[in-house]
C-alpha cells in the first residue's frame, strides 16, 4: 500500500457536462468506483460526491468535486483538512490537452499546465507537489475551451474506453504498488 488515501477526478457537475473531454476524471472516478464495487454519496453540503474504496485492509477516499472546474480547490482543501491529509496523500486525475488521445502521465508533482481545475487545487492546498495522473485528450486545432467542453468523436469513442481502462489500472498500481512502480508501468502505454 501507499500513502495515497484520497483519489480526486476533475469534472463539471451537471449532465450538460457529462461524457464531455474536461470530465476525464469524473469519468475515471465512476470507472474505479465499479472497480472496488463501492458508490457515490454526496458529502460537504452536497459539494462533493465520495466514495470509500477498501484496498486490502487499507480504506481510500475516491471523490468528484460537485464544484465548477475552476473551483475545484474549495472541495479538495476540505476533504484533505476532514480527512487530516496532507496534499501528498493526494492523487488528482485530470484531462490534459497536451497528451494525445489514447496516453496517460503520472507524475509525483508539478505545474499545472494551465489546467483551471489544478490550479485552484494548487491554490488552495498551497503547494504543487501531489501527485497526479494527466488523462490526455489530445489538443485541438480551434478553439481549446469549446473543445474540452465538446464530446468525444464516434470513431474515438473505442480509444476513450481504452484509456479510461487503463486509467483504472494505473490507479490500483499507485494504490498498491505506488507511484514509481505505476509510471513505469503506465507512462509507456499506449
Amino acid at each position: 500500500m501507499t500513502d495515497i488515501k484520497l483519489v480526486v477526478g476533475l469534472g463539471n457537475p451537471g449532465a450538460e457536462y457529462a461524457g464531455t473531454r474536461h470530465n476525464m476524471g469524473f469519468e475515471v472516478m465512476d470507472r474505479l468506483a465499479g472497480f472496488y464495487d463501492t458508490a457515490f454519496k454526496r458529502i460537504n453540503r452536497g459539494k462533493v460526491l465520495a466514495a470509500v474504496a477498501r484496498i486490502g485492509h487499507e480504506e481510500v477516499i475516491l471523490a468528484k468535486p460537485q464544484t465548477f472546474m475552476n473551483l475545484s480547490g474549495q472541495a479538495v482543501l476540505s476533504l484533505l483538512k476532514k480527512n487530516a491529509l496532507s496534499p501528498a496523500a493526494l492523487l488528482l486525475v485530470y484531462d490534459d490537452l497536451d497528451l494525445p488521445l489514447g496516453r496517460l502521465r503520472l507524475m509525483h508533482d508539478g505545474s499545472s499546465g494551465g489546467h483551471k481545475g489544478v490550479d485552484s487545487v494548487i491554490s488552495a492546498a498551497g503547494t504543487a507537489e501531489f501527485p497526479r495522473m494527466r488523462v490526455g485528450i489530445g489538443r485541438p486545432t480551434g478553439e481549446a475551451a469549446d473543445y474540452v467542453l465538446s464530446r468525444f468523436f464516434s470513431e474515438e469513442r473505442e480509444r476513450v474506453g481504452e484509456v479510461l481502462e487503463a486509467a483504472v489500472g494505473a490507479v490500483d498500481c499507485v494504490l498498491r504498488e505506488g507511484m514509481t512502480r505505476a509510471m513505469n508501468k503506465f507512462n509507456r502505454w499506449r
